[in-house]
């Protein structure tokens, strides 16, 4: 805002010194010749501009990501359908509460959002999101089956998916050599990498984000590793898996209880840790930005039973009441297509 007040205020102070240049070289019969309806005070009005079309999204986006998105994402947007796309700031716990305010006002304010999946019931429980069931057909054959039935709540189809995500392992390859160690690729050469690292270090090196207060995606891909149901917590596969955890506690870096998705990079680039799974973006701000080429990152490891991963990730929404549905959808094919979808991978992990 700041910058389009500068930019007009500039714009303002130009024009007003051009109409003075303008004046100053008019010759005093020009002057004092006027016509009529410049003597009856009457002014032409000038034909006004059309005005441009507004589409208003929503999106848990970080500072940096917003700026991908703008530059190279929603710009070329806007100059193919001659829209301006404006981005709503909504923390994403306040996106129901938001929707339903303007629902109750009777003047829908938002166009389109983009929801982790993790929070997109209760939206379709209130009925504040459309049901795009009929635009199924617009979703690209590569999306990840998983996440296209993520947003589907009693066979209708709600959440259109836009980017899937799903944490991958990184390491220290320096510390990994100095020491002889190799990225574990079960569950026992990971208790060998934890105990390895204690022992060299003096304190753990190893971190699992074990804070448990909404976030227990590794606990629970344990449990599935280990072929047990996370949300049984007392079969056979989720006792192996805490029993390991058990075993594995003694040798893991005490930020295993304060880690979460923007202190791992930061334990991982301080080298605090040597070793710690969190997500893709982590490249950017850790390798790129961070310059720590030294940080590797490789799939992870598996279990007695199988490899497991969760898979989190963002789709996409249209408000029940949007004025601009259409356009909000051309918007989430847009999102889908592969050329957005390699943007998104390739500048922001």
């Amino acid at each position: 805002m700041r910058r389009i007040l500068k930019g007009t205020v500039v714009l303002g102070f130009v024009g007003v010194l051009l109409i003075g240049l303008l004046t100053g070289c008019g010759s005093g019969d020009n002057n004092e010749t006027k016509t009529k309806e410049q003597k009856s005070g009457a002014v032409k009005e000038q034909p006004s501009k059309q005005e441009q079309k507004s589409l208003r999204v929503t999106m848990a986006l970080s500072e940096e990501e917003w700026e991908v998105m703008k530059k190279y994402i929603i710009t070329p947007f806007e100059k193919e359908n001659s829209v301006k796309v404006e981005a709503i700031q909504v923390e994403a716990g306040d996106v129901v509460k938001k929707l339903e305010a303007m629902r109750q006002a009777g003047k829908m304010e938002i166009d389109l959002i983009a929801q982790d999946v993790n929070n997109i019931a209760p939206l379709v429980s209130k009925g504040l999101v459309e049901d795009l069931s009929e635009f199924t057909n617009t979703i690209p054959n590569e999306a990840i089956e998983s996440l296209v039935n993520a947003g589907k709540f009693e066979d209708a189809t709600y959440f259109l998916p836009y980017r899937p995500n799903v944490e991958i392992n990184f390491y220290n390859e320096v510390k990994f050599n100095e020491y002889g160690l190799t990225p574990p690729k079960t569950w026992d050469e990971l208790l060998n990498v934890a105990k390895t690292l204690k022992e060299k270090e003096g304190i753990g090196r190893l971190a699992l984000k074990m804070k448990l207060t909404g976030n227990v995606i590794e606990p629970v891909e344990f449990i599935r590793q280990a072929g047990g149901d996370p949300l049984v917590l007392n079969d056979e596969g989720s006792i192996k898996a805490y029993t390991f955890l058990q075993e594995l506690w003694p040798y893991l870096s005490e930020d295993s209880l304060k880690a979460g998705f923007s202190s791992t990079n930061s334990f991982l680039a301080n080298e605090s840790v040597y070793y710690a799974p969190n997500w893709p973006f982590g490249v950017n701000i850790i390798v790129k930005d961070g310059g720590k080429k030294e940080i590797k990152a490789y799939s992870g490891f598996s279990g007695p039973v199988k490899a497991a991963k969760t898979l989190g990730g963002e789709v996409i929404g249209v408000p029940v009441g949007s004025p601009n549905k259409e356009l909000a959808l051309k918007f989430t094919q847009y999102l889908m297509s592969k050329e957005v979808q390699q943007i998104l991978v390739i500048k922001l992990g």
